[in-house]
């Protein structure tokens, strides 16, 4: 069992960084990849980032460039480093894990509850 907890949302400006960090309590953690959702409301889910266990990276187009996924198996965290944000990345975001690879499609088998991300223009 993986429990999953988001932190890091906040009010920003346009061209603002936020950094958000997924902890993981539970065990065998660096075996899971990692991947961050968000949503907005009245639209699907969207993939932002995925990270292997082998630390494989793989990024949304709409935030390759701005946003970097890493890992820190000893701590038991997953970080989103968001640069250049837009107004367009304002959105709740959540984390999840699975063993399978970290893509687009689910089902994913441990969600965290989300943090909130606002970018203002």
């Amino acid at each position: 069992q993986v429990q999953l907890v988001e932190s890091g949302g906040g009010l920003v400006q346009a061209g603002d960084s936020l950094r958000l960090s997924c902890v993981a309590s539970g065990r065998s953690f660096s075996s899971y990849s990692v991947v961050w959702f968000r949503r907005t409301p009245g639209k699907e889910r969207e993939y932002v980032a995925g990270i292997t266990s082998g630390i494989s990276t793989y990024y949304a187009d709409s935030v390759k460039g701005r946003f970097t996924i890493s890992r820190d198996n000893a701590e038991k965290m997953v970080h989103l480093q968001m640069n250049s944000l837009k107004p367009e990345d304002t959105a709740v975001y959540y984390c999840a894990a699975r063993i399978l690879p970290p893509t687009p499609i689910g089902p994913y088998d441990y969600w965290g509850q989300g943090t909130q991300v606002t970018v203002s223009s």
